[in-house]
């Protein structure tokens, strides 16, 4: 124990050590395009010489400002979510947001003088930091994004000379970065859940490496938990916050806030209640998305109902509205103008007995008008089994959604989301949920009770408050 203890120690003097030496080299690495004090500053904006000096005095009563750090895409969501409550209920100097993936464009929704978006922010070509397949990895490799990732940690490790606290929502990059800056921080860790590995059949290697582990989460990832300056750790779920906690690892779970985001009701629905209604979830990452398009369009043309089906599909902001098009005509859509169903969509497009409804930032207002999904996405498809609507998912060749992805996704929810090897699989799986009103709850009744009930948003803002920034 003591020879253990003595190299963790080590480690983290190491660590430690480089971070410091990485604070003192960093207008080197700026290379003379601006030195590492303006580059700690919101993108646009001239430090101001007085309210810089006073953020250096950290035992003045200056309120803390503070910095969120997100992982991009569902993460980002989630940051929207406590940026919004934070700016409502809680006195700080500025709230400052750093995305690590794309370029943050949901966080532009909120107009206030004390937020901020900062960082180097760029959409890369897998959508994310790709750990699903070496082709995107490389992708992502040769865009420059180890480049971007130094100069945001360069920023983060600037924070301790000006009073933040901080925020990291995701994994283990936000964690690390917060971790690195020697401030105090506080860690929402919402991708994980111990569910995917420790319940139902699992012997994938990943499986048996959880079960060593006992948690989903990394070693390396619990050391930095278990820092004196992380002063708040809260968990998707139950299952994981008792794991870790097993592990002397103060972790809460205060409920999931991917449910805060979807309506519950929607009255528009009666305009579509007389027919079969399906929500298609392709993902937000294209190309790939295009392709899972493709895939349920050409399972549908052979699907034969009794009576009308409405398909709806909701895209993310930066989806290419041509490319979509091109595609509903490749399986023989035609756009109807005379037709409307008044329920936000865009347009609509009808092919004998079925018609497309197709809506830019729709999925909040549709998620729920859906009897049943077909989904290649991340966390749209927990929220529509938290809604209570079942889905089908149909990997492809990813670099995202591939079949180990499917497969844990589906543990992860209980079965709310059932994985088709085949056409002829989703087509027979589709039949018997659209037409079985018992199958469906059968299959969505596990994957509400992981999702949870709205609300966790304010209680996890209220933890933060009391524990981080007061």
């Amino acid at each position: 124990m003591y020879k253990r203890y003595t190299k963790l120690k080590f480690l983290e003097r190491f660590i430690g050590n480089l971070v410091t030496n990485l604070k003192k080299a960093a207008p080197r690495f700026e290379l003379g395009i601006k030195d590492l004090q303006s580059s700690a500053l919101p993108l646009g904006h001239a430090a101001d010489r007085d309210s810089f000096e006073s953020f250096n005095d950290l035992n003045s009563n200056v309120p803390h400002s503070l910095l969120i750090i997100s992982n991009g895409h569902g993460e980002d969501v989630i940051a929207l979510e406590i940026i919004k409550r934070l700016l409502k209920k809680i006195k700080i100097k500025t709230i400052e947001v750093m995305p690590l993936v794309g370029n943050g464009n949901i966080f532009d929704s909120i107009k206030s003088k004390n937020f901020h978006k900062i960082g180097h922010l760029k959409n890369l070509p897998s959508g994310g930091f790709s750990n699903q397949s070496l082709k995107g990895f490389l992708l992502d490799f040769f865009s420059g994004f180890l480049v971007d990732i130094f100069k945001n940690f360069l920023i983060v490790i600037g924070k301790s000379k000006n009073n933040y606290k901080i925020i990291a929502v995701g994994d283990f990059l936000p964690l690390f970065f917060a971790w690195s800056s020697k401030c105090e921080f506080a860690f929402v860790g919402m991708p994980k859940s111990d569910h995917t590995w420790s319940n139902g059949p699992g012997w994938e290697f990943s499986d048996f490496y959880h079960k060593l582990k006992g948690s989903e989460w990394d070693p390396w990832e619990m050391f930095l938990m278990k820092s004196g300056r992380c002063k708040s750790l809260i968990m998707r779920d139950e299952i994981t916050a008792n794991n870790l906690n097993k592990k002397l690892i103060n972790a809460k779970y205060l409920g999931n806030p991917m449910m805060d985001f979807v309506h519950q009701k929607n009255e528009n629905i009666s305009n579509i209640i007389m027919f079969y209604r399906i929500i298609i979830l392709i993902g937000s990452r294209f190309p790939e998305a295009l392709n899972n398009l493709d895939r349920f369009l050409d399972s549908l043309n052979q699907l034969n109902l009794p009576k009308d089906l409405i398909i709806l599909l909701p895209l993310s902001m930066n989806a290419n509205i041509l490319q979509i098009k091109s595609r509903f005509k490749k399986h023989g859509y035609l756009e109807d103008k005379s037709c409307h169903f008044m329920v936000g969509e865009d347009s609509v497009w009808k092919k004998k007995d079925k018609y497309i409804l197709l809506g830019k930032n729709t999925f909040n207002l549709w998620a729920n008008m859906a009897t049943v999904g077909l989904s290649n996405a991340g966390t749209a498809t927990e929220q529509i089994a938290g809604l209570g609507v079942p889905s089908l998912s149909l990997p492809g060749n990813g670099p995202q959604f591939t079949k180990s992805f499917a497969n844990r996704q589906s543990r992860l929810l209980g079965g709310g989301v059932l994985v088709c090897q085949n056409k002829k699989i989703l087509l027979h799986n589709l039949e018997m949920l659209l037409n079985d009103r018992q199958c469906r709850l059968n299959q969505v009744k596990v994957g509400m009770k992981r999702m949870g009930k709205s609300g966790a948003s304010k209680k996890i803002v209220d933890y933060l408050n009391l524990n981080l920034l007061s």
